[in-house]
């Protein structure tokens, strides 16, 4: 296929590209300045935010299995897909409500937008991609172009958004911030709602089915009241982690049981899945330092300009998509080229790797920091290049990576807990950023810098010691990964 075919997709494909754009556009948009606005408009302290986003992020991972599930067996993937932005958008809305403070009760209002926020990301977030796939017929060529196309959406969405929204919120204030975020999942809807007929024939067997309006009904009601239960376990965090403790407890219990059910290379290979998955968690631990940590590490200690231009501070998570974008056609090739030689364990323990240097690199550049206690934020630049290619090493295979060595009778369930990998790792990474939160009353540079060094070096050197035990193993779990097969497995990215 030449690289000119790949533009050439069916029409429903460039809705699903829009709906998916808007709906980043509006998610990473909040994500880049949300905890910024608990601390300075709030007064909520950096460790109590950062902890509450962990929180956050984890419920949003844990809804996105529940909402595949809806999408595909209750109320249909489109009607899921339509739902999930409007519940999106009312969380988007009443988080710009709550910057008018406690006249209309501010804090309350934070807590009820983030639990409807989860539930909304929960219901569209798997359900677009399950639509793409049904688009194309078995074998198309188109497909693996058009997903990478999708993935395309996805990074111009955020790159965009974390470019705009702080500073829509410096210059006009967070409650316009969060409200471009809304106008995102608005456009989303009625984009939607106005070009279904391109999707007539398109979806899952409840899409195609005439709509159960008890079904429906009883979806919106239940939505609205998780979104409740959201806000309050939101607001008694040991709640919240006692449940994902249990919840994963029981995920791992089954997921085990299965396991040793299995005989042979097939248990082993679920093993393997499971050693990945780990390796997965302590990415994603990394992964959330984004818009916690590295975020007010970039407020207090980093040169608020790049390449000689003014920048926000909280504009540097921009970087990640930045980096993705410019990196994934390259990595493409270069699996075209070397993909049957380096296995997916080894691409995983490669990602580790460049995770501790996306550390690292902060903890050696403080040691160049100038009088006033700020280092060039080119040191910021490279970190976010490491960690963006461990990403696409990691994040960007780890789907795949379940896809080739789990039971195809558990794929669902699998997938389900390799989502569950990034919401234990969202409530580790909480902690682990509020690790780097100055004492109280301290403003001074350096002696923030003092600690974000010192967390930053011991979070790079933990990494670098696991990348080198990833590497150790990774010959013997390749073997089982392969099954003995004479060719080696090629693998695929995921989207």
């Amino acid at each position: 296929m030449s690289d000119l075919n790949v533009f050439k997709q069916p029409k429903s494909f460039y809705l699903i590209f829009s709906i998916e754009f808007w709906e980043r556009f509006g998610f990473y948009g909040m994500q880049a300045i949300l905890t910024v606005y608990l601390v300075k408009i709030m007064g909520m302290n950096e460790s109590d935010s950062f902890v509450l986003f962990g929180a956050f992020s984890a419920l949003i991972y844990g809804f996105v299995a529940a909402g595949g599930w809806i999408g595909d067996k209750v109320i249909g993937t489109k009607r899921a897909v339509t739902l999930g932005a409007i519940v999106m958008m009312v969380g988007y809305t009443l988080l710009g409500l709550s910057t008018a403070g406690q006249d209309i009760g501010g804090p309350t209002l934070i807590y009820i937008a983030m639990g409807f926020i989860t539930v909304g990301n929960g219901l569209f977030k798997a359900n677009p991609s399950s639509l793409l796939a049904k688009v194309y017929d078995d074998n198309d060529p188109r497909l693996d172009g058009a997903f990478t196309l999708y993935y395309m959406a996805i990074n111009v969405g955020s790159l965009i958004s974390m470019i705009l929204s702080p500073l829509v919120a410096q210059k006009l204030g967070y409650g316009l911030a969060f409200g471009m975020s809304a106008v995102g999942l608005l456009i989303t809807a009625l984009n939607f709602l106005a070009c279904l007929k391109m999707l007539k024939s398109v979806g899952s067997p409840a899409d195609l089915a005439p709509v159960k309006k008890r079904n429906l009904m009883i979806v919106i009601v239940g939505s609205v009241i998780a979104s409740l239960v959201c806000s309050y376990l939101l607001q008694h965090l040991m709640l919240a982690h006692g449940i994902l403790v249990v919840a994963g407890l029981s995920i791992l219990f089954f997921y085990f049981k299965e396991a040793f059910a299995l005989t042979g290379i097939e248990r082993k290979k679920m093993i393997v899945a499971f050693i990945l998955m780990l390796q997965g968690v302590v990415f994603f631990v990394l992964y959330f330092q984004m818009p916690t940590s590295l975020n007010f590490f970039a407020i207090h200690n980093v040169s608020h300009s790049i390449l000689g231009f003014a920048a926000e501070p909280e504009q540097f998570q921009a970087l990640n998509p930045f980096w993705i974008m410019v990196a994934s056609p390259v990595l493409a090739i270069l699996y075209g080229k070397v993909g049957e030689r380096l296995s997916m364990p080894y691409k995983f323990a490669t990602g580790m790797v460049l995770c501790a240097l996306s550390f690292l690199v902060l903890s050696w550049g403080s040691h160049f920091a100038n009088a006033q206690g700020i280092i060039s934020s080119n040191w910021l630049v490279a970190s976010y290049f490491f960690q963006s290619i461990g990403e696409l090493l990691v994040s960007g295979l780890g789907l795949a990576m379940v896809a080739q060595l789990v039971p195809q009778r558990m794929m669902g369930f699998a997938m389900g807990m390799w989502f569950l990998t990034s919401a234990t790792a969202a409530v580790i990474a909480g902690w682990v950023a509020s690790l780097t939160s100055a004492p109280k009353g301290i403003s001074d540079a350096h002696a923030s810098l003092a600690i974000y060094s010192d967390i930053f070096g011991k979070i790079g050197y933990t990494t670098a010691a696991i990348a080198v035990f990833t590497f150790i193993i990774a010959p013997k779990l390749t073997k089982i990964a392969r099954g003995g097969n004479a060719p080696a497995m090629k693998e695929a990215t995921a989207s």
